[in-house]
Formats: C-alpha cells, structure tokens, sequence
C-alpha cells in the first residue's frame, strides 16, 4: 500500500479480495435508505448506529468485511467489532469498491 493510499485509508484490495473468496461475511453500515438504493449481493444491513446493539449477528464469523459510502462509518465499524474482540474484521471501504472486488 502506497505512501497516499495510506494516508487516505484505502483498502488493501488483496486482503479484501481473499476475504471475500472465503466467504466473509459482508455488512453494509449505511442507513436502511441508502442500503435499499443499492448493495452489494449478499450483504446485510446493520447500520453504524445499530452495530453495537448488534454484536451477536457477528459472533462466529471468521472473516468480517464491512463498508459504507466513503469507508468512514465502516473505519467506526471495524473500531467497535475490533474493541469488542472480533478479529479479522476489513474495511471495505466503499460498498462500489466491494462490489468490483466480488465482480472484478
């Protein structure tokens, strides 16, 4: 990962692309509105606010991908899972660059 795409918190699209090949388990943190205008297949919703009221719906995956519109929410996301002791949790970034992962 370069110097900027770090610095901008892009996602390492390998790691993400191993994942999604593993059957990760794909959470869309957008609100209800946004999730219905479009997502990625297989993706459920939980939404930021609701993630840590939501925490059972993670237990027992191994491979936890999520991502919002611009990767903010989901960067929060990944900092509530992982403060709750889930490992192996991704920042998808944007739910665009997930779905060009799965597709591309």
């Amino acid at each position: 990962m370069g110097f900027f795409s770090a610095l901008l918190g892009k996602t390492d699209n390998s790691q993400l692309t191993e994942a999604i090949k593993d059957g990760a388990f794909l959470v869309d943190v957008r609100t209800p509105a946004e999730f219905a205008n479009g997502s990625v297949k297989g993706a459920v919703n939980i939404p930021l606010d609701k993630v840590p009221t939501e925490l059972s719906k993670f237990k027992g995956k191994e491979n936890i991908v999520v991502f919002c519109r611009s990767g903010n929410r989901s960067g929060q996301a990944k900092s509530i899972l992982e403060q709750n002791g889930f490992k192996g949790v991704i920042n998808g970034g944007t739910w665009q660059n997930v779905n060009h992962v799965m597709n591309g």
